[in-house]
């Protein structure tokens, strides 16, 4: 079940007679000026620090020259008409077009362990990321939550997941306590488990953890990191750059799965990184 959370921004008091516009919360409204400033700017060469300002979370969320057209516009008469402010002209991050996925095959035979691991890493567009909590009420305890990821281009796998973060993001300060992590991975993402009507806790329903190390992505694997992320999710390319965004991949200690009855498998590294998640 999906929740979706409405936010409601004021762009002009609550006052009789001015006007509101709603935008969820996966939007911006954003103008010809403001987009320019998104293509043509990034920080994504630098690995930033934690973020010190715990102002305003619009004032985070918002490039710079929507706050200031927006104050320009509290301070003028009321002319516009409601209709315009309602229907921003033009909106970003939301398309469903802009969420791209890799056709997966069906999957391995479950005794191809190796293969069954790296085709999880593979085809999987989400994982569950488990952390060390920094949080005052939970400090010292297991944190989980969920990100985007990619194992590379379509056609080169690497096994590695990257991801693409926030220093604003509570696991993010987690990891810049402790950089260890688990990330799991559930075959009922895909087709094959709901189809064959096994539910997500069944064994043959297989699913995969990754424990290692979180790091930076260095220099040198920058531009192979964007392209493995931006063409499996687009619609990063167009989040907010106030918010520091930055690229992460796990580098793997441990390879656990499960996909069969009678217990787990701890897969070799050498034979995790050697296996094909293709059947070729």
């Amino acid at each position: 079940m999906r929740l979706n959370f409405i936010f409601v921004i004021i762009l002009s008091g609550l006052h009789h007679g001015d006007s509101y516009v709603i935008v969820n919360s996966m939007s911006w409204a954003v103008t010809a000026e403001v987009e320019e400033e998104l293509d043509t700017s990034s920080n994504e060469e630098t690995i930033p620090a934690l973020l010190e300002d715990t102002g305003s979370f619009w004032k985070q969320s918002y490039p710079a020259s929507v706050i200031n057209n927006d104050v320009e516009r509290r301070a003028a008469p009321n002319t516009v008409d409601a209709k315009q402010i309602s229907t921003p002209s033009r909106m970003f991050s939301y398309k469903r077009e802009a969420v791209s996925s890799v056709d997966s095959p069906p999957p391995h035979p479950h005794d191809e362990i190796a293969k069954t691991a790296r085709y999880l890493a593979h085809y999987s567009s989400r994982g569950f990321l488990a952390t060390i909590s920094t949080h005052e009420k939970i400090k010292g305890v297991p944190f989980g939550n969920i990100f985007s990821i990619s194992d590379g281009l379509p056609d080169n796998s690497t096994g590695i997941p990257l991801f693409y973060v926030t220093p604003m993001d509570s696991s993010v300060a987690d990891l810049m306590n402790s950089s260890l992590a688990s990330l799991t991975f559930s075959e009922a993402e895909g087709d094959y488990c709901s189809e064959n009507m096994v539910d997500p806790e069944d064994p043959r329903c297989a699913r995969l953890t990754l424990t290692g190390q979180m790091v930076a992505v260095e220099l040198g694997e920058l531009e192979f990191a964007k392209e493995a992320m931006f063409s499996r999710h687009p619609v990063m390319r167009k989040w907010p750059i106030t918010h520091n965004w930055f690229f992460m991949k796990l580098n793997i200690k441990q390879v656990w799965l499960q996909n069969w009855f009678g217990g787990v498998y701890m897969i070799p590294l050498e034979d995790y990184f050697k296996a094909s998640p293709t059947k070729s």
